[in-house]
């Protein structure tokens, strides 16, 4: 399990109110959540709405025609 190393912020009163994580922890976290996002839309996924390779190559050459990709 990742070992997250967090400061407390308080009020006045000593409730908490913040965490603070160091930098690397936060990027360790945003990954693990990007990666945890990009599974479930892949499962989600359904493969009956995949494009052949040919399809897939006539469609981004739209895209890159009209300027939507670059």
């Amino acid at each position: 399990m990742l070992q997250i190393n967090k400061t407390y912020v308080t009020d006045n009163n000593m409730h908490p109110i913040a965490v603070q994580l160091d930098i690397k922890t936060f990027e360790k976290i945003e990954k693990i959540l990007e990666d945890f996002a990009l599974g479930r839309f892949i499962d989600e996924n359904n493969p009956d709405d995949a494009l052949s390779v040919s399809d897939a190559k006539s469609y981004y050459d739209k895209l890159t025609s009209t300027g939507k990709c670059k």
